[in-house]
This record gives structure tokens, C-alpha cells and sequence, in this order.
């Protein structure tokens, strides 16, 4: 649920001038999008659908486990295929469709880790409860 929240949060977020620096050059998608989340994210119409969509989704898959583990784990391996993308991809190309910039590609990192490790416990714990309550 705190992730979900969390997503939709900074989803809202990129569409609030002041928060978003820049706002009046926020693009649709493409890297020419010059707004920037927190003076530090370069965001996009697409780049912050794409974090509403997260937000909604984990909020709504947060009253099962098992769904919350799924979640966290793809939403984790998303993150880690973007954040290669972002380091591979020439930030000034057309393939920059998101956008992302240098902050974003390790943010992404760091969700990856976060999303994973989350999902992978998440699962763990789960498995152990299982296994201690059946005979």
C-alpha cells in the first residue's frame, strides 16, 4: 500500500506547478520536456501517468498479499529494466520517450532495490508463516 500511495503521490505531484519546476514547459512525451519534478526529476505528462498508474494499481492489489508480493516483485524488475534503459539510451535521442535524466535513472535504482527486496521479504515472511501454521 505505502508504495502504491507513494506513486500516486509524486504522480499527482508532477502535475503541480511550483512542485514541478518549469511546469509551462511540461511536454506530452519526448525528451524535450523541460519540467522537472522537485527541481530534480525531469518528468513528462507520459513519465507521470506512468507513476499514477503504479499508484493506482498497488493501492488497489494492497488488501491481498499475494497480489502485493506480485506487484512488488514486477513493479521491481519494470523499475530495473528502465533504469538500464535510461543508462544506455542517448538522454537527447527520441528513444528518451519517458523522459528521464541522470536522477531519475538512479532513483530508479534505488526503486528496483526497494521494490524487489520488499517483494522478495514479503515473500519469505510469507512462506515461513505458511509453513509454521500447517502440520
Amino acid at each position: 500500500m505505502a508504495s502504491g500511495a507513494v506513486f500516486l503521490l509524486v504522480g499527482i505531484l508532477g502535475f503541480v506547478p511550483g512542485v514541478t519546476q518549469e511546469f509551462d514547459a511540461l511536454g506530452g512525451a519526448g525528451h524535450h520536456s523541460e519540467a522537472m519534478l522537485l527541481g530534480i526529476f525531469q518528468v513528462s505528462v507520459l513519465h507521470n501517468i506512468v507513476h499514477l498508474a503504479f499508484g493506482v494499481i498497488g493501492l488497489a492489489v494492497a488488501t491481498r498479499t499475494d497480489w502485493s508480493i506480485t506487484y512488488l516483485i514486477a513493479s521491481g524488475v519494470i523499475y530495473g529494466v528502465l533504469s538500464i534503459y535510461g543508462f544506455v539510451i542517448d538522454m537527447q535521442s527520441e528513444a528518451n520517450f519517458v523522459p528521464v535524466n541522470m536522477a531519475d535513472n538512479w532513483l530508479h535504482v534505488i526503486l528496483t532495490i526497494a521494490l524487489l527486496g520488499g517483494g522478495l521479504v514479503a515473500s519469505r515472511q510469507r512462506r515461513d508463516r505458511d509453513r509454521t501454521v500447517r502440520p
